[in-house]
């Protein structure tokens, strides 16, 4: 199944081709390297050419960004009620995965339509869209990341889409212990998102690999469900892996505790100059059998 994000108005995948995306933030024009796009770029129109700002990429690794034009340090896009900041960063990134909104939309729609009490815990919560959209709906939300800088960012969007009032507990920590912690509380929650990376270090130097860990890393999620759990969502951008493979663990945990229904696939983002669709990522839904 593909997931497709295509309900933006502040952000728009203008054009793609010869490993680069064209996109416009807002007001601002972006370009920048993808690896999924290895088909040819048609023609180099003038909006490819005034693109605002272009990362180039380094031989020896990494890349910077080239300005043509002096940029604001950071800017607000909206989706829906929701606004977040928008700021190039080293990597490329600009602190915001727009194809997630085909996450959100799904998230606010499961927790409205409950019509009880909701506790979300969003793990590797990054700036806090899921975590946004969460609250937004009306469920009581704890935000986990490792990085301190990416967590302040998350609540100055929260500040930003007027919902600080909210219930949203910003957690910086481990998220592999703050869920072993979790455990030995008793806490329970409705429903469980995660964004694993690939590869990541502990504060101690613990690995972590997707492909070894995510297993048992959500057998320790699931002691910290509550009885009726809502849904289990767990994105990724590990390259290589399948939906298949993130719905076959769903299936093997969740499905066999829970019962419930599990749909997977592709997350994309519609391109305007092509009518294609760019996949940028996988991702598997549990759900509560309604």
């Amino acid at each position: 199944m593909l997931f497709i994000a295509d309900q933006w108005k502040d952000y728009e995948l203008i054009d793609t081709g010869s490993g680069e995306r064209l996109e416009r933030w807002g007001d601002v024009l972006l370009r920048r390297p993808d690896p999924q796009i290895i088909w040819p770029l048609e023609q180099e129109t003038n909006k490819w050419k005034k693109a605002d700002a272009h990362y180039i990429r380094s031989e020896t690794g990494g890349g910077h960004w080239e300005f043509r034009k002096r940029l604001p340090e950071r800017w607000t896009i909206s989706y829906g009620e929701m606004r977040f900041y928008i700021r190039p960063t080293n990597f490329k990134h600009t602190g915001l995965f727009p194809e997630q909104a085909a996450n959100w939309d799904w998230i606010i729609e499961k927790i409205r339509k409950a019509n009880r009490p909701i506790h979300v815990l969003n793990l590797f919560a990054y700036t806090g869209g899921a975590t946004l959209a969460a609250a937004y709906a009306g469920a009581e939300v704890v935000h986990v990341d490792a990085a301190k800088g990416m967590v302040g960012w998350a609540k100055e969007n929260l500040r930003l889409s007027g919902l600080e009032e909210k219930p949203v507990r910003f957690i910086v920590d481990d998220v592999f212990k703050f869920v072993q912690r979790e455990i030995r509380r008793g806490r329970k929650y409705d429903a469980i998102i995660m964004d694993p990376p690939s590869y990541g270090r502990g504060p101690k130097g613990e690995m972590w690999k997707l492909e070894e860990n995510l297993y048992p890393f959500i057998l320790s999620c699931m002691e910290i469900l509550s009885d009726e759990p809502l849904f289990f969502l767990i994105n990724s951008y590990t390259t290589g892996l399948s939906p298949t493979v993130l719905k076959n663990i769903l299936t093997l945990t969740m499905t066999m505790r829970y019962g419930g229904k599990i749909t997977s696939g592709e997350i994309g983002l519609p391109i305007q100059a092509s009518r294609l669709v760019l996949p940028a990522g996988i991702l598997a839904r549990w759900e509560e059998e309604v």
